[in-house]
């Protein structure tokens, strides 16, 4: 009478597995040991690191009183994460995030441009193509687990294990659905961003491949657009998230 749910449960798991195995389009990969991870993810990153790092160094490198365009531009950047930050987390706790959130906000908002402005078809790999990183499942489900480690962090610092007691509030019969949302949010995170990546890349590639090349050009601007509202979009409910983790602490 055991063995069938036993054998039951063993099979959803495998097809559980066999799933998350799903992947779009084909894939370079690089062997690291016993793991395989996807190369060209890595290596698109990576230029996306390379690029936030340069224009930093480039704009912070000679600070002056009467600020140039470089670090005018910065500034405007900095300010403007501030102001997300302080709007969502509120006035006294959100400094010490200005620097998770405008990470993922610039890492986001730049992998996203680079997509579409950036030749990445001409490199040839063994198998797959580049493209923007975020453009991989992998990329934005671990972004998404970044920021629901960094809210739990958040409500545990300044709540202790009382933070835990969200869960039963405003009754106890809540407790399943309560759990359940810290499951989802992370799962909207992830898919909402790498969906609309995607299908903007999808579009745009669709388009050129059956029209003449004036004809896609505007949907690359809107693609842009859309890229930046993305991003934009992700940092506003990181932020959240770690605010309503806090709230009661201000």
């Amino acid at each position: 009478t055991h063995i069938a749910p036993s054998l039951s449960s063993i099979t959803t798991f495998h097809n559980l597995y066999e799933i998350s195995g799903v992947e779009v389009g084909q894939h370079f990969y690089w062997q690291i040991g016993s793991f395989q991870v996807h190369g060209q993810v890595l290596i698109t990153s990576w230029v996306v690191i390379t690029i936030l790092l340069s224009l930093a160094i480039l704009a912070t490198g000679d600070l002056q009183t009467v600020p140039p365009d470089g670090q005018n531009l910065v500034e405007y950047v900095l300010e403007f994460i501030r102001d997300l930050a302080r709007t969502q987390i509120g006035e006294e706790e959100y400094r010490p995030w200005v620097p998770f959130i405008g990470t993922m906000f610039l890492f986001i908002f730049v992998s996203n441009w680079s997509g579409a402005l950036l030749p990445w078809k001409i490199f040839e790999l063994p198998h797959g193509e580049l493209a923007a990183p975020t453009n991989d499942i992998n990329t934005t489900v671990a972004l998404a687990l970044l920021t629901s480690v960094a809210y739990f962090y958040a409500g545990l610092h300044k709540k202790g294990l009382s933070y835990f007691g969200k869960y039963i509030q405003p009754t106890a019969i809540l407790l399943p659905i309560n759990i359940l949302e810290d499951f989802t949010k992370p799962l909207s995170l992830s898919f909402r961003l790498f969906g609309n990546i995607l299908a903007d890349e999808l579009v745009v590639a669709v388009l050129i491949s059956l029209v003449p090349l004036v004809v896609p050009i505007p949907m690359m601007f809107l693609g842009l657009f859309t890229s930046a509202i993305q991003a934009l979009i992700f940092a506003t409910l990181a932020a959240a998230y770690i605010g309503e983790s806090m709230e009661g602490h201000h």
